[in-house]
């Protein structure tokens, strides 16, 4: 009986798939390359810069024989932009969208997280009568039409 043993890569050298060089999970070069939420984290975007490789993702890394579906696109760091300064209209359309995902259309509460209004299509209290804490939530403002 003959056991087999799978090779691992070791070596940092990249690999070429779809015209990028191709590195394995934790041998890209990390001065100076990046993905985009590393881009982040270090306040850098792109900057409309294309990718320079792609990174494979752990699992896909140690299955070779399976095509990698999950890969991140590399940057060059030195090429990174500093990320753009939030404006007032920015943020005041972010607030805006993220009203509409975390506000009950039934009983107008705004809560502190998204509701499942694809799924329930309200908040739970709403939905099957489970009792809401009331820090979760904001409530209503009241009308303000003349009495």
């Amino acid at each position: 009986m003959t056991i087999r043993t799978r090779r691992r890569r070791t070596t940092a050298q990249p690999r070429a798939a779809h015209g990028l060089p191709e590195y394995d999970w934790g041998t890209a070069p990390a001065a100076q390359l990046a993905t985009r939420r590393q881009l982040r984290a270090a306040g850098l975007r792109p900057g409309g810069q294309e990718p320079v490789a792609i990174l494979r993702c752990k699992a896909c890394a140690t299955r070779p024989h399976r095509a990698c579906t999950r890969a991140a696109y590399l940057y060059r760091v030195d090429l990174a932009l500093p990320v753009r300064p939030m404006t007032l209209a920015k943020e005041a359309a972010l607030d805006k969208a993220m009203a509409a995902r975390s506000t009950c259309p039934k009983c107008r509460r705004r809560y502190h997280h998204v509701l499942p209004l694809r799924t329930l299509g309200s908040c739970l209290e709403c939905h099957d009568g489970t009792p809401a804490d009331p820090a979760t939530y904001i409530t209503p403002p009241a009308h303000t039409l003349a009495a």
